[in-house]
């Protein structure tokens, strides 16, 4: 009896000859590249160093597009973007020690945001493994214990035949649900031994599907049709399965009112009757949801910024979808289902019963009223204003990467995303500079758009050098600039909690000069003619910067 796994491994005639008969010159990093492109890679992220240099020297030999930062911790905010916006797995090569390190904060980001990132990383020669003290240059004890509490799995390497199934076993589990980053650890004498293997062919990391327990899903199904005030609160996890059809269906066929989360933008129309948008730090919003008898978490987590700092507290059952185990009734007592979100909402739609509730869209627009009025109460005209222009000046289509700024902050409430996958911040981990080394991750993906970054001041100078990125590959990238002196959240936090702050005001560049001296166009814009600002330089082809001199504030939390 044949099996169709047996007719994949059986190798062809022409395959057999050319794994006789090798091509010359080759090393163990032409079987990282040849791994790279036969699982279907494009384009590589990255910055060179002296371990890594056969990995570097092997891309010259291959058709893949390489992508080089200054900074790795950069590489990795555009390898996660590339991830984001593309939904494969964007490899990103870096140097050992101080350069692996160098890329954690963007990788705990990766991991917060589930976007599948595969580090490859050079190690010392394969001698210094172990744990002794040879003194090599770059050396760690331990090297992928750095990172083995932040990605997903580990894979160490110390042969050139093992660098294959190596790569290929880290792409599956970047992949599988939910995606998340990966570290691949391969030592410099294997990189560069010359590679007598065949090259590399057939290569195949499909991840299963995360199917729901149809039980648990009967049970769901069950709760929502027979509910009387349901609610949905729609997730990250919705957007990177690419459910939001499947969320849409689900909701008007029940009558019942959706929040996406600020990882969840786009998931659900924004103007939608039933569409509750995105104020989840506003207590109007966490009443109106601890209200509904029954409450579909789908994609989420239900974490600190989605449950307004924990003040959440459900009185209804509550059924959460979710891919990842660590999230799953990890916040609040409900009924878990290990799931991708399309495949949890497809078998939902087959079975819940269609339930009308003509109050559904009357409660939806009592509470964003209670909202506005809120934010109307607290004279905040310019920053809605400020938020205005950008979503007027940004193409529908185009992605925007926002940063740790007050204006992010902002967005994440109040911002219509408008598409799917559009809008992504770094506040998954919370870190600095991710904003315009991400824009340029998404560029390199699609550079026949525009794209927007919007930083702060204080996080611009965490990622300035890549303006020369931007200029050399020429990618499409507007990077707005919020310059009000400061680390300005901080600023606001630290002036409420002590009367003032401390550490928060900073000495900038002229950032228009700045931009200027690395080719790249800029103008230094006013609140009046931001929109007409944006919307020129975004038109334009290539990398721009627009400079916002703004004080700006945010409004006032409800969960204290």
């Amino acid at each position: 009896m044949t099996h169709d796994h047996d007719l994949v491994l059986r190798p062809t005639a022409t395959q057999i000859a050319a794994a006789l008969n090798p091509p010359a010159g080759r090393n163990g990093g032409d079987l990282v590249v040849e791994a790279l492109a036969g699982l279907g890679a494009t384009t590589v992220f990255g910055l060179p160093g002296q371990h890594a240099l056969g990995m570097f020297d092997a891309l010259r030999r291959s058709d893949l597009t390489y992508v080089g930062l200054r900074v790795e911790n950069n590489a990795g905010f555009a390898a996660d973007a590339y991830g984001r916006i593309t939904g494969q797995v964007a490899p990103l090569l870096l140097s050992t020690g101080p350069g692996a390190l160098t890329s954690l904060a963007a990788l705990q980001e990766a991991a917060a945001a589930s976007a599948p990132v595969l580090a490859i990383s050079s190690q010392v020669p394969s001698a210094g493994l172990g744990g002794g003290r040879h003194g090599y240059l770059h050396e760690l004890r331990d090297q992928k214990a750095s990172f083995r509490d932040i990605v997903k799995s580990v894979h160490t390497v110390r042969r050139a035949s093992q660098i294959p199934s190596a790569i290929a076993e880290a792409w599956e589990s970047a992949l599988s649900a939910p995606h998340g980053p990966v570290w691949v650890e391969i030592p410099q004498d294997v990189l560069l031994a010359e590679a007598g293997l065949p090259v590399v062919t057939a290569m195949d990391a499909t991840p299963r599907d995360l199917v729901p327990r149809p039980e648990l899903t009967a049970v769901a199904a069950d709760l929502l049709s027979r509910a009387s005030r349901p609610a949905i609160i729609a997730g990250g996890g919705v957007v990177r399965a690419d459910a939001s059809g499947k969320l849409l269906a689900l909701a008007e066929k029940l009558d019942a009112p959706v929040v996406t989360t600020f990882g969840g933008k786009g998931a659900f129309p924004w103007e939608h009757p039933l569409s509750m948008q995105s104020w989840l730090e506003d207590r109007h919003t966490t009443d109106f949801l601890e209200d509904a008898d029954v409450l579909l978490v789908v994609g989420s987590g239900l974490g600190e910024l989605s449950s307004n700092y924990h003040t959440f507290a459900p009185r209804g059952r509550v059924v959460q979808i979710e891919a990842d185990l660590g999230k799953l009734e990890s916040n609040h007592a409900c009924l878990g289902i290990h799931a991708d979100a399309r495949l949890a909402l497809s078998a939902l739609l087959e079975t819940v019963e269609d339930r009308r509730d003509p109050s559904a869209a009357e409660r939806v627009s009592a509470l964003l009223a209670k909202v506005r009025d809120r934010i109307a109460g607290q004279e905040l005209t310019l920053e809605q204003e400020l938020l205005a222009a950008v979503r007027e000046a940004l193409p529908d289509d185009s992605p925007s990467f926002w940063d740790m700024t007050i204006l992010a902050y902002w967005a994440w409430s109040a911002f219509d995303a408008r598409r799917p996958n559009t809008m992504h911040s770094a506040q998954g981990a919370g870190g600095l500079g991710y904003g315009f080394p991400a824009a340029l991750g998404a560029a390199a993906a699609d550079p026949g758009r525009p794209v927007l970054a919007v930083s702060g001041d204080g996080g611009a100078m965490y990622s300035i050098a890549e303006l020369a990125t931007a200029k050399q590959y020429d990618l499409p990238v507007t990077w707005l600039i919020v310059d009000d002196g400061g680390y300005g959240i901080l600023r606001e936090y630290m002036t409420d909690a002590f009367g003032e702050s401390t550490a928060t005001e900073l000495s900038r560049p002229d950032f228009v000069a700045l931009a200027e001296s690395f080719g790249v166009p800029a103008v230094r814009t006013t609140t009046e003619s931001l929109r007409e600002d944006l919307a020129k330089s975004l038109d334009r082809p290539g990398p721009s910067v627009v400079v916002l001199p703004a004080l700006l504030r945010m409004f006032a939390p409800t969960h204290l």
